[in-house]
């Protein structure tokens, strides 16, 4: 295309036309080869609003350097300037942004709310807070775009008591009306950890998107709330709202959590009905959610149909077998990721360690553990040390395990010195645990773990009057356990059971359903562990029965309520005692089915009277 620029509007139009054409850099070579060009400030705007698309740095540079030579009155033309914060923000480029904005002699709201928006983005939120605030002071008063910009700065630092002293501005200015600052609002509060205040903005906005019902899902799942979040998603669905990729990712861990593996696999229909199978987050976020609802042969065939991997693919999936006891698998998938050319970071090395630590593979978890700076660069982080201590404690090296924790060069937080106290509880060292337990009552003396496993190091070895001691210090110092509770989902509906449990509709058939079956077990040869009953770190009430555990009601309510043959899937909030864990291989034998466990720590796959964890754990 051959430009002669024979008059002002010619020159402007061609520039436009070439700027909308996506020629900027044809735009820009006439620009700056035609002399003392009578360029206009909306050809200005257009040029550099091609850059903000492009991201072009170099070039919206050169139009900048260009409007201040020229020296005239574009120099201090509110519209370019802001333009140019813009410009500078979308590149990345915050200094240069705040340059700008500092040399201007009269800032309007759009100026403002550009600069106070870019510093949010770039990840400056206090600077942002700042910003606003100093710009009501000069008694600028913030418009819905100002709102919308300065909440994302408060959810990002939880600046919660912010966050509710612009809303009342919001409400006094009347943009609460406004679907953006609405929003922004609603997502605000979620990120902020303000729950119900979110939904109660949520439920009275006028207009909801998929954006904003998937903030809420994603408040609720991020906050422990996910049998909530299953909830809303169902409701955004009733409501003819699409989910697009981020509400998948967003939903799939709720799904995951609570073992939902029915209603994840609908949600693995409608992905592939979308087409967001492709996208990697969503697929990574799959693969996680097969994992943890124990499918992990459906975990896999998700992975390997991955076009592209990156390196929280690789982790997820060698959690996965981690986690599902599946650990010589998961050694050898991180041999193939790092023959991939896929570089593993701190967290896949948790799970290689993980994995080692659950079976029992001291020397390998040794390998990786001291190879981890020279082969991956990587500095062991508590992390890592806290999976060496379980792995050793685990194996019965505890004089090692507490010599490993002496010299580590960190600083050992309570969950290390927990490790150890479990570790004297599973191999009955009394002297060492009383010691562990002493240390802990002093750094967290309000964690009931630490009381109950020391209780248990007395009972394992007969040690009664102790045993009732530690139970009378709990009693005193209002120290109570985290109650024992199972999951289990039955036509994509979760269904709780606690310990003794008679809430349930089908309380008669499902305590029945174990009565026979504990006559069936003990004509197997099962007889129940009576000191376990007492001593276990999870522990429920002494007045129940072991069979009236919460996994076992939730057991009993899957063979009473699935087809013969399907597997059963129960998750349980606290680890499995030792008695449930031996009364599931039993009951998987007798009825031919196989039992997915998933506990505090792991996964347990109960088939033919066999667990995957090989009785390690």
């Amino acid at each position: 295309m051959s430009i002669s620029p024979t008059s002002d509007l010619n020159l402007n139009l061609n520039l436009t036309a070439l700027c909308r054409g996506g020629r900027l850099k044809d735009a820009l070579h006439i620009l700056l080869t035609t002399h003392n060009p009578p360029v206009s400030s909306s050809t200005y705007f257009q040029l550099l609003q091609t850059c903000i698309s492009k991201k072009t740095l170099s070039q919206g540079n050169q139009i900048h350097s260009h409007i201040n030579q020229r020296g005239f009155k574009f120099a201090k033309h509110k519209l370019l300037q802001n333009t140019l914060i813009r410009m500078y923000d979308k590149c990345g480029c915050l200094m240069d942004a705040r340059q700008v904005f500092n040399q201007m002699t009269h800032r309007d709201i759009v100026s403002w709310t550009v600069i106070i928006a870019a510093y949010t983005r770039q990840g400056c939120p206090h600077e942002a807070l700042t910003l606003f605030y100093q710009m009501q002071r000069t008694g600028i008063h913030p418009d819905g775009f100002a709102f919308a910009s300065i909440l994302p700065a408060c959810a990002k630092i939880r600046a919660l008591e912010d966050g509710i002293n612009i809303h009342k501005s919001i409400i006094e200015s009347g943009f609460l009306s406004d679907y953006v600052v609405a929003s922004a609002l609603v997502d605000m509060y979620v990120k902020c950890g303000s729950i119900q205040k979110a939904r109660d903005l949520f439920d009275k906005m006028s207009e909801r998107d998929v954006v904003s019902w998937t903030g809420m899902i994603a408040g609720y799942a991020q906050n422990g709330f996910v049998e909530i979040a299953l909830e809303t998603y169902k409701q955004m669905q009733l409501a003819g709202v699409k989910p697009d990729s981020t509400t998948f990712a967003s939903i799939l861990p709720a799904c995951a959590k609570m073992g939902a593996l029915e209603q994840g696999v609908d949600m693995h229909q409608s992905i592939m009905e979308s087409g967001f199978l492709s996208n990697l987050v969503v697929a990574n976020a799959l693969v996680d959610m097969y994992a943890k609802c124990g499918s992990i042969h459906k975990a896999r065939e998700v992975f390997d149909e991955m076009p592209r991997k990156d390196v929280f693919s690789w982790t997820a999936m060698i959690a996965g077998y981690a986690q599902n006891s599946f650990c010589k698998d998961a050694l050898q998938l991180f041999e193939v990721m790092k023959l991939s050319g896929t570089y593993p970071d701190r967290v896949s090395l948790v799970c290689v360690l993980l994995a080692c630590s659950h079976a029992g593979l001291v020397n390998e978890g040794c390998k990786y553990f001291s190879g981890m700076s020279d082969s991956f660069c990587i500095t062991p982080t508590i992390d890592h040390y806290v999976c060496m201590v379980d792995l050793l404690g685990r194996a019965g090296y505890l004089e090692e395990t507490l010599n490993f924790i002496i010299k580590m060069p960190i600083k050992p937080v309570v969950v290390v010195w927990r490790c150890l106290l479990g570790a004297c509880k599973a191999h009955k060292n009394i002297g060492l645990g009383i010691f562990m337990a002493t240390l802990l009552f002093e750094l967290d003396p309000q964690n009931a773990a630490t009381y109950v496993l020391l209780s248990n190091i007395y009972a394992e070895v007969g040690r009664w009057g102790e045993v009732q001691m530690v139970r009378k210090l709990m009693k005193d110092g209002g120290i109570k356990k985290i109650p024992g509770c199972s999951w289990i989902e039955d036509n994509k509906m979760v269904h709780a059971f606690s310990v003794g449990d008679r809430s349930h509709p089908q309380t008669q058939a499902i305590y029945a359903k174990l009565e026979k079956l504990s006559w069936e077990m003990k004509a197997a040869g099962y007889f129940p562990d009576s000191e376990h009953v007492l001593s276990d770190v999870e522990e429920e009430e002494k007045k129940y029965f072991l069979c009236y555990h919460s996994e076992m009601l939730a057991t009993a309510f899957g063979l009473l309520n699935t087809p013969s043959g399907t597997t059963i899937r129960v998750v349980k909030n606290l680890r499995v005692c030792i008695d449930c864990h031996t009364a599931t291989k039993f009951i998987s034998k007798i009825v031919a089915r196989q039992i997915v466990v998933r506990d505090a720590t792991r996964f347990h796959h109960f088939k033919q009277g066999q667990c995957s964890c090989g009785d390690y754990w």
